[in-house]
């Protein structure tokens, strides 16, 4: 995705503060998608099935935790996608100062 962000601030002490906020808040987006890896792994060892898999052929019934652990996989892997596609647009955005 191509993104362009033009920043207008009439100080570059300025752009430098909303640079150094998006790149924080890229590394809290890429440990917070550390930590959604790994719940998703936990579920796709116990169940020996990708999330893609999961998502795609398995229902509550299937599941050990019934309802309660479907939402809790589900939620994690639509969390995941979301994260991911943010940090992505993060990434892409270029930066023009005037």
């Amino acid at each position: 995705m191509n993104t362009q962000m033009v920043i207008e601030l009439k100080e570059k002490e300025g752009a430098q503060a909303v640079l150094s906020a998006i790149e924080l808040y890229k590394a809290r987006l890429q440990t917070s998608i550390a930590r959604t890896q790994r719940r998703l792994k936990q579920f796709e060892e116990k169940y020996g099935v990708t999330t893609s898999d999961f998502l795609e052929n398995m229902t509550a019934e299937d599941l050990d935790g019934g309802d309660m652990e479907y939402v809790e996989w589900a939620g994690e892997a639509k969390m995941m996608a979301g994260r991911q596609t943010e940090l992505a647009e993060l990434t892409d955005v270029r930066y023009q100062l005037h």
